[in-house]
Parts: C-alpha cells; sequence; structure tokens
C-alpha cells in the first residue's frame, strides 16, 4: 500500500498525545458553571499532563532514533564547502561500488532545496512505500536502498521553502521513519556548506562515523572546503579524507590529461590541515554522460582509469569494515613512531589507569623497543586543558602510537584512528608499566568499554 508522507509530521505517535486531547474534552465540559479557581486548577492540570504527553512524545522518538542507526555498523557525511565540485556524484559513485563489493548499503539525499540523487540514479518517478507508521526506501540494487526528499515532490520542479526546523524535522523523520534495516554503510549526501542540513545530521547521528570532503583543485573552492574540515573538528566529526574532483580534463580521443584547473591543490590542502587524501578523480566527459543518464559510473564503465580512481577512493572506507578483533584479544601493534619507538600512553590518577580518559589529569608516556618489547621509559605529562577533540593531535604531536584505557566513545577511537593512534579499552586499574607489560605479552585482560558514550 502507498501513502502520501507529509514532510514534518511525525508518522509514529504514542498513545499519550490522544489521552492528552480526550482530556482536554473532559476538562472543557468539567468548567462550565464552576467558579474562576476551579477553572484555574483545571488548566494547570491540562498544562501537566500535555507537557507529560510531549516529553513522552519525545522519548519515544529518540529512542526509535536510536534503535535505527544502532542497526547501521558505518554512517559517513558527504560534504562539500562549495556546489558545483561534484559531492553527489562522488556519494553516488561511493554508495554503488561498495554495493558492488557486497556491503548492505543506504544512501540518503539530505539536500533539501536541490535533491539530485534520483536523478543520478534513473529513480525520478520512483516512490517510497509508506508502510504503517514506517517509509521504506528505493532499492536501487538488491543490496543499495535509496531514500530523497526528491521522491516526495509532487513534481520534480517544485520548489522546497523551507526554515531551519522544518529542514532538522524531515531530515529526522528520514533517519528514525525509514525502515533501513541492517546496513554495513549509511552514505548521507549533504548540501554544499555547513549549514541546517549537515548540522542536523551531525547532532542526530550520535555515532556518526566521519565525513568525506569534497573539493576541485580552484583556490575559491579548497578555501571554502577549508572551512567544512574546521565545521567537523568542531563538531569532534572525524575527517575520513579529502577528494580532489575534476582534476585533469581527459581528452576523450587521445586520453591526455589537460589540468584546466589546476592538480594537486587539494592534496596539498589536506596535507596543510593534516587529514587523509583519499585522492583524484579527473573531469571525464564520460562521467558528466552518465551522470545526466542515471548511470552510475562505477557500475556501467568499471573498467576505464576514471571508475579506478573512484574505487581507490572507496578502498579506505571498504577497509574500516574489516571485522574487528574479538573482546579480550590484545595483540600488541609494533608501529614505532618518528623516533623508532612504540609509545603507550595512558590515562592516570594516584598512579593507576584511570578510568574517566578525557577528564584525567596526567599521563604515563611508556616507551618500548619495537624490536625486543622491552619498556625503555616511561615518564608523567600534564594533559592539556578539555575541549572537544583537542587530545587526539596533541598525543600524535607526543609521538603516542598507542592508547591503553579503561573506556572510550566510538567517536572518540574514530578520531585516534585518524591520528594514526591505536586505541585499546577495557582495561582495568593498574600501575602503567605491569599494563604495558602483558600489552606486550599478549595477556593484557581486558573487559567492557565501561566508558563507551
Amino acid at each position: 500500500m502507498r501513502g502520501r508522507w507529509e514532510p514534518g509530521a511525525s508518522r509514529a505517535t504514542p498513545r499519550a498525545s490522544r489521552f492528552t486531547q480526550e482530556k482536554d474534552t473532559r476538562m472543557t465540559e468539567q468548567t462550565d458553571g464552576k467558579c474562576e479557581g476551579c477553572e484555574e486548577a483545571v488548566t494547570r492540570e491540562h498544562s501537566t499532563l500535555k507537557e507529560t504527553a510531549e516529553q513522552g512524545v519525545r522519548e519515544y522518538e529518540e529512542k526509535r532514533l536510536r534503535h535505527r542507526m544502532g542497526q547501521i555498523k558505518r554512517k559517513i557525511i558527504v560534504l562539500s564547502g562549495k556546489g558545483g565540485v561534484g559531492k553527489s556524484t562522488v556519494a553516488v559513485n561511493l554508495a554503488v561500488s561498495l554495493a558492488m563489493a557486497g556491503k548492505e548499503v543506504g544512501l540518503l539525499d539530505v539536500d533539501v532545496h536541490g535533491p539530485s540523487v534520483p536523478k543520478l540514479l534513473n529513480l525520478e518517478k520512483a516512490q517510497p512505500i509508506i508502510k504503517g507508521d514506517l517509509m521504506l526506501p528505493v532499492n536501487y540494487t538488491e543490496r543499495l536502498k535509496v531514500m530523497s526528499l526528491g521522491f516526495l515532490l509532487r513534481g520534480k520542479d517544485e520548489a522546497v521553502i523551507w526554515r531551519g526546523p522544518m529542514k532538522m524535522g524531515a531530515i529526522r523523520q528520514f533517519l528514525k521513519d525509514v525502515d533501513w534495516g541492517e546496513l554495513d554503510y549509511l552514505i548521507i549526501d549533504s548540501p554544499p556548506g555547513t549549514g541546517d542540513e549537515p548540522l542536523s545530521v551531525c547532532q542526530l547521528i550520535e555515532n556518526l562515523t566521519g565525513a568525506i570532503v569534497v573539493t576541485t583543485p580552484q583556490e575559491v573552492a579548497l578555501a571554502d572546503v577549508r572551512r567544512s574540515i574546521n565545521f567537523c573538528r568542531q563538531l569532534s566529526l572525524p575527517v575520513l579524507g579529502v577528494v580532489e574532483n575534476m582534476s585533469g580534463f581527459v581528452c576523450p580521443k587521445c586520453k591526455e590529461v589537460t589540468n584546466i584547473f589546476k592538480s594537486g591543490a587539494g592534496e596539498k590542502m589536506a596535507e596543510e590541515m593534516d587529514v587523509p587524501f583519499l585522492g583524484r578523480i579527473p573531469m571525464d566527459l564520460g562521467v558528466m554522460g552518465s551522470c545526466d543518464g542515471g548511470r552510475p559510473y562505477v557500475e556501467h564503465f568499471g573498467h576505464t582509469d576514471t571508475a579506478q580512481a573512484f574505487a581507490r577512493i572507496g578502498k579506505p572506507i571498504l577497509e574500516m569494515d574489516v571485522e574487528a578483533p574479538a573482546e579480550g584479544a590484545t595483540e600488541p601493534t609494533v608501529t614505532p613512531n618518528d623516533d623508532g619507538l612504540i609509545r603507550v600512553a595512558i590515562p592516570i590518577a594516584a598512579g593507576k589507569l584511570a578510568m574517566h580518559f578525557g577528564h584525567c589529569e596526567e599521563f604515563a608516556l611508556v616507551d618500548v623497543d619495537p624490536e625486543t618489547k622491552e619498556i625503555k621509559g616511561t615518564q608523567t605529562v600534564s594533559a592539556p586543558d578539555h575541549q572537544p577533540g583537542l587530545l587526539p593531535p596533541w598525543l600524535a604531536e607526543q609521538g603516542v602510537t598507542t592508547i591503553i584505557s579503561g573506556g572510550m566513545g566510538s567517536r572518540a577511537q574514530s578520531l585516534f584512528a585518524s591520528h594514526k593512534i591505536n586505541v585499546v579499552v577495557g582495561a582495568s586499574a593498574t600501575e602503567p608499566e605491569a599494563l604495558v607489560a602483558a600489552y606486550l605479552q599478549g595477556a593484557l585482560t581486558t573487559g567492557d568499554n565501561i566508558c563507551d558514550h
């Protein structure tokens, strides 16, 4: 059965709100002929019941949102500082590449004013199915599910004139009321800039895996991309990497590459801002034609150099889905720092591991010879002032390669991973050198991640 979805109107309302409406009717009847004091008492009771019902609705919707997002392993938002850089093209081809690699993938288009995903996938006539209080996403393939506001507009030329709260309400519904099921990846195509839509996604999804930022080589685009990266840092959102799109024009006849804009500027900017560089995609007439025809380039032209460029960009994202070691396995990481040492950082309080990582006052830095695995020395350093996102770059500057912690949130772990720092969680409150010795022997006993927030 198909139904009409009304943007901003929740389809899932708990029984409490209907109860409030019934009480409202009864209270109006009860006040007939009563004194002013009785009317005030009834009004107060009505106000209390209304607030209770509204609180119940909010709690229900938050629980529903957490449940829906909890079924998705990796949630990645694709950003750009400026429009026209090919961000949606990158998002679509990344999602298709992941699905072709055997992953279960969702693609969510949250560009309220210019949804282009339906066009890029030749799904302009598709509509989601309304089933009870849920929407079923449109299936592009068996492994790729798609949702876009473009599916819900009356016509392809209809303008959406919404302010911020309406946008956030629609995005909230896409996240909590769309039955994505269990996914390996949810790729979120956001509009350009750092406005309502990307901010809403970052605020609504508790454990957003990270952001991919798309740019072109011109300086005017790079300046806006720097703002996008700083936006991510202010929200403690890991930047998974920068993609330089339209990096050189490929002649369709001789295949010679001409740098119409220039090439390499995106990589240089990524290096300057200390974020990963995922790769370059050339300006290829085949990509433009495939977009207009609704035929994802990597699916239909997989043998070309440009398709291989898309594949190289998707490779680090695919590697994120490698199964993590079973809990309790503590095989040591032996990658040395620039000084040729393994340096293990442990948050401490009263000489033992502090269970609350982000609020400790000191760190023990234990140096280990990577070949003999002998402890060479230990120093204690004061932690910097507590600021969101500060510890990962600060510890990286200290030459830290590994952290042993009692507990750490998944977003913080992603931030440390982006700085090439391995994290071990679930350790007990023990002296630092004893923890490191057990870790090096593969005998460190770990339990629950007690601070997974």
